[in-house]
């Protein structure tokens, strides 16, 4: 392994664990659910499988190809490895984050589609579809949400959670922030006793979609 390729996998590493403690530090998940990956070229750096993540250090990395043969460590990986590699083989993605968000997860068993109560859902590519429930770190669960995401960047686990990916850690986690948050949004909305929350139409969300193409610094 060169040098170069070293420091990349180190680095990668160490952004995998922060992640990993940020969910856990904002209620995304609690013990050792969830996980966290990061693709470097053909090797998928991923939390292992129920170790608290305080506990992990630069010397713990994970990781496996993209086949999920272990390449690197001792420890096994995380149970929904299955998940993880469905999405690098399916998409661009350099990153992948699964939690149990309280109102995500919520709202995953009450609709097939998180409402459109707020613009965010633009920054998944669409309204955020649910993923028909199959059993943790199966096949059958892995299919589900490929099916769920397709044309998105996020989904719901039916009765589980939720997954997003993006170019970047940071990327995955923002989108996973802004998916439980709108699901937080809908459940308020919705429990306020003779009124029922106003929705975008489709319409509306495309022109979101359109203005959101030169959102942000240029460059």
């Amino acid at each position: 392994m060169t040098d170069v390729r070293q420091d990349a996998i180190e680095q990668a590493w160490d952004g995998v664990l922060r992640t990993a403690r940020r969910t856990a530090a904002e209620g995304l998940v609690v013990g050792t659910s969830g996980n966290v990956s990061a693709r470097v070229g053909d090797v998928v750096l991923v939390t292992p499988s129920g170790v608290p993540y305080d506990r992990l250090g630069p010397g713990d990395a994970v990781g496996v190809d993209l086949e999920g043969r272990q390449v690197l460590g001792g420890l096994a990986p995380t149970s929904e490895l299955p998940l993880h590699l469905a999405v690098y083989r399916d998409s661009d993605a350099a990153a992948v984050v699964h939690t149990h968000a309280v109102h995500a997860t919520a709202v995953s068993t009450l609709v097939a589609e998180v409402p459109l109560i707020h613009y965010a859902a633009a920054m998944m590519g669409g309204p955020v579809r649910t993923a028909a429930y199959a059993r943790y770190g199966t096949p059958e669960l892995a299919d589900h949400m490929l099916t769920a995401l397709r044309g998105r960047t996020g989904c719901l686990l039916r009765n589980h959670g939720t997954v997003t990916y993006g170019n970047t850690l940071d990327e995955a986690y923002d989108r996973t922030a802004q998916l439980e948050w709108m699901c937080r949004l809908w459940l308020t909305a919705s429990s306020v006793p003779g009124h029922r929350p106003s929705l975008l139409s489709p319409a509306q969300l495309r022109e979101v979609q359109d203005a959101l193409e030169g959102y942000g610094q240029p460059g």
